[in-house]
């Protein structure tokens, strides 16, 4: 391209803040800040003084945003709530999207965002960052060359002791859809499901609890909540089971009384090998008639980063975002593979308001 790419932020709070705006921002050879909208105008003002280039422009109303034709780009940085519909409206107005994670509170919902994509021939992806840490780049190639033979069991986990996020809407259900099932259990699946290669669900059983949301003196990393706004699950579990006979437990919770934290790993179990995320990364296998553990040493090198390009996990995801749009090429993360994500979310929601299993019909 003989042009920067021009971008526009619906969304200026916390997660634009700490991970889209200033990452991007590190990208200004290939790019410019120019239009941020939010329903509270002094955020989008901020931001726009923060990284913006000197002519950026601020808007209350989206909509008004999505009507200027030279904005390439989009990131959609809102509550879950407003995913889909603005997502959507910002595809049919020509504009390439990111959408933070997750895809939306509902399978129709995201559906109806991929088939968006469809139909406008636009670049959507969702924000699943953690695939381009480390260790989860080494684990994906160790996985692509089958070191883990057929991988038929998986844990994901996103589990925290006490670290219930206490600001903006985390905690309302009409405007996030859950708790931290929705939250953090959605990395952890979305890596458990891309390291398996595997996004054919056959039946989900679910279990949420609002078990510790009214307690006081909390110990919450982020100070106590507030039990009446606590209008989410505290913690879910789900028991996934796919088309070729995979299982999947995927646990999830901002409070639970363990005494390790594990956020954003997974366990995997193949005929060949397993590998675990949880504290330092260890594959284990059978060599030479022993049972062996393996530490790789992840600080020197040897995962091929794009171009030779390093950075932390946000940063390279945003590298090739935008490298995807430059290019022409697919990005990391598929509208496919997340709306798998949300179609299995929502059922373990479902199986848990049911108490009964929720059978995926294709």
């Amino acid at each position: 391209m003989d042009k920067k790419l021009r971008i526009g932020i619906i969304g200026c709070g916390g997660i634009a803040n700490g991970k889209h705006m200033p990452n991007l921002k590190k990208l200004d050879d290939k790019l410019e800040l120019v239009a941020f909208c939010d329903i509270v105008l002094e955020r989008a003002e901020k931001a726009a003084a923060k990284f913006g280039t000197e002519d950026a422009k601020v808007y209350e109303d989206y909509k008004e945003l999505l009507k200027d034709e030279t904005i390439d780009v989009v990131h959609v940085c809102t509550p879950n709530r407003s995913h889909s519909f603005i997502t959507i409206d910002a595809l049919e107005a020509g504009k390439h999207v990111m959408c933070e994670k997750p895809m939306a509170k509902t399978y129709a919902e995201g559906k109806a965002m991929l088939e968006a994509a469809k139909r406008t021939g636009k670049k959507l992806t969702i924000g699943y960052q953690n695939r381009q840490c480390t260790e989860n780049l080494y684990v994906k190639s160790a996985a692509k060359e089958n070191e883990f033979g057929e991988i038929y069991y998986a844990q994901a986990h996103a589990i925290r002791r006490r670290a219930v996020p206490t600001w903006g809407v985390f905690l309302n259900e009409y405007e996030q859809g859950g708790g931290p099932l929705i939250d953090i259990g959605t990395h952890a699946l979305d890596l458990t499901l891309y390291m398996m290669d595997n996004y054919e669900p056959k039946m989900v059983v679910g279990n949420t609890f609002r078990k510790l949301a009214d307690q006081t003196n909390t110990a919450n990393a982020w100070g106590d909540w507030d039990p009446e706004k606590f209008t989410v699950e505290d913690s879910a579990f789900g028991h996934i089971v796919m088309k070729n006979g995979a299982v999947i437990m995927l646990e999830a919770s901002w409070a639970l009384n363990v005494a390790d934290a594990n956020e954003a790993c997974f366990t995997l179990c193949g005929t060949e090998g397993g590998v675990t995320t949880k504290g330092d990364l260890r594959v284990n296998k059978v060599k030479h008639g022993r049972q062996t553990i393996e530490v790789p040493n992840l600080d020197a090198g040897g995962v091929a980063f794009y171009d030779g390009k390093k950075g932390d996990a946000s940063e390279l995801d945003m590298y090739q975002w935008i490298n995807a749009i430059i290019n022409d090429t697919d990005p990391c993360v598929l509208p496919e593979q997340a709306l798998c994500v949300t179609r299995i979310l929502e059922a373990i929601y479902t199986s848990a308001k049911t108490g009964a299993p929720v059978y995926f019909e294709d």
